[in-house]
């Protein structure tokens, strides 16, 4: 299997200049590295009608190719199935009956990291799981052996996490985005991950899973965010920031993507122009800060 990265949105929207410039970024860091770069639609939540394809129209416009059939994570709930299993026949999963209020006005268990799950449901007896299950369905939580874990980020250097018993299926039997998005790179010989680095905290998680599982552990990359003049993360609240909307102010596909660029220290043009400039130890470490430009 060819090593490769890869870009996985999710279908609830337009795609924003934020999340085309972590795309570009995806393409740059696997092309400039040797690698295929793949495409994967995270559908198992949130999915609106007709948004995939308008994302996929928006990629290809922006110049963003990918080198193989796009792959939905909707396909692929027996691979999902069969990691819990077999998690669950080494004993390191079981039922949680928590509800999100619960978990919050719950106390703190002795020496674990701030914010992580209190294990509420950790030892619950036989009979205390039959007397749940009547009133309430399950998720599924991993039963860790650690509370944190490193990994190494190639913009970030070793970054240390934290690490719970995280949920690996959700009650409504929709699979966790943390086993998901293990078991997909794996599977689809992803060695490469670059997203934004708001996601960077739940990386240690997903690489002490995947060692749990004998996977593979991808090269991570978490790049800066776009953000409004607040500072805070770019929304599509924030005005023309899709480029359906930019293009309705008379802003053209080709300029954004020449902004894109621009912000990332290469030169304007086409993908395949800017890709000999690219060097990851020259990205700006930075939030890019997106002002709408005048037509």
């Amino acid at each position: 299997m060819t090593p490769a990265g890869r870009f996985a949105p999710s279908p609830s929207g337009e795609l924003h200049v934020g999340n085309l410039r972590t795309a570009i970024l995806a393409w740059l860091f696997a092309k400039s590295s040797g690698r295929d770069f793949l495409l994967r639609v995270e559908d198992l939540d949130r999915a609106r009608a007709g948004a995939e394809a308008e994302q996929l129209r928006d990629l290809e416009a922006i110049g963003v190719r990918w080198d193989a059939a796009v792959v939905r994570q909707t396909e692929r709930a027996a691979l999902y199935s069969d990691a819990i299993a077999r998690l669950t026949k080494e004993g390191r999963t079981y039922e949680c009956f928590c509800t999100r209020r619960e978990i919050q006005e719950a106390p703190s268990a002795p020496h674990a990291p701030q914010g992580a799950y209190p294990g509420t449901c950790r030892r619950l007896s036989h009979a205390e799981r039959e007397i749940r299950r009547a009133s309430r369905p399950a998720s599924i939580r991993l039963r860790s052996d650690v509370m944190e874990w490193a990994v190494e980020d190639q913009l970030h250097g070793t970054f240390v996490g934290m690490v719970d018993d995280f949920v690996l299926r959700r009650n409504d039997g929709v699979t966790a985005y943390n086993l998901a998005v293990v078991v997909d790179d794996a599977a689809q010989g992803i060695d490469q991950v670059v997203r934004g680095d708001d996601l960077l905290s739940s990386t240690p998680r997903q690489a002490y899973l995947a060692a749990l599982l004998g996977l593979p552990v991808p090269e991570y990359a978490h790049v800066p965010l776009v953000v409004n003049h607040d500072g805070v993360r770019l929304a599509k609240r924030d005005g023309a920031v899709t480029l359906g909307d930019l293009a309705a102010a008379g802003i053209p596909v080709h300029r954004v993507r020449d902004l894109i660029l621009e912000s990332l220290r290469l030169p304007a043009g086409s993908l395949q122009d800017a890709l000999p400039a690219f060097n990851p130890q020259t990205l700006p470490n930075e939030p890019w800060v997106w002002i709408t430009p005048r037509a």
